[in-house]
């Protein structure tokens, strides 16, 4: 649609095109030398059933949700970058990869209607989304999410997105904070600190 309103992503790209490949032969090189580049995803492992259905929101080039797939869950990742989904298809290739922009997200046009256990939405997606749609993106993963699922979210704090009004956004978009940590291997989390991992809980739904 004409009025979708680029990423903050995008617009890096715009002006650096060959941005997406460089950071693609980064995390390669990374995994090459025996760097753990995947312990955003033990965390969640450990945070839901085997055999769970996790969406990988902003997925990149795979790293979290592959080594999720490896371990037995249903993977679902989506990125507005071909570039980087082109990768997560090659170096996994049995996983669900989409092209997509977060803020609309809609995984029943793409024939996925079902709910998701977990979310993960590691590195700084939220950071680099449009600030107008950054609640759009924090909806989307409570429409996407079971009763009772939980979004898994971190970012740098210092890229342009406070927490408290991350939190409203969290608020607004029908989630509840559960969690706040400072690092994805649960040091707490205070304020003033360089990093947030927030687990967001969507509220179940009452009988009625």
């Amino acid at each position: 649609m004409n009025d979708r309103i680029p990423s903050l992503w995008e617009e890096k790209l715009a002006a650096d095109p060959g941005h997406s490949q460089w950071y693609v032969e980064r995390f390669r090189t990374l995994v090459a030398e025996g760097s753990d580049i995947v312990g955003e995803a033990r965390t969640v492992d450990a945070m839901v059933a085997r055999g769970s259905r996790i969406l990988d929101a902003g997925c990149g080039l795979g790293r979290v949700g592959g080594h999720l797939a490896s371990v037995g869950h249903t993977v679902v990742g989506v990125d507005v970058d071909p570039t980087l989904i082109d990768a997560a298809c090659q170096d996994h290739p049995a996983v669900t990869w989409l092209v997509g922009d977060l803020s609309r997200l809609d995984l029943e046009a793409h024939g996925i209607p079902e709910l998701f256990d977990a979310i993960v939405c590691a590195g700084n997606v939220l950071p680099f989304a449009a600030p107008s749609t950054r609640q759009d993106v924090l909806r989307g993963f409570a429409r996407h999410l079971r009763s009772g699922g939980r979004a898994i979210v971190g970012f740098g704090t210092d890229r342009g997105y406070a927490v408290p009004e991350f939190l409203a956004h969290v608020a607004g978009a029908g989630l509840q904070p559960e969690l706040l940590l400072a690092t994805w291997d649960l040091v707490p989390w205070s304020e003033g600190g360089d990093f947030i991992v927030a687990i967001l809980r969507r509220a179940e739904v009452a009988a009625g």
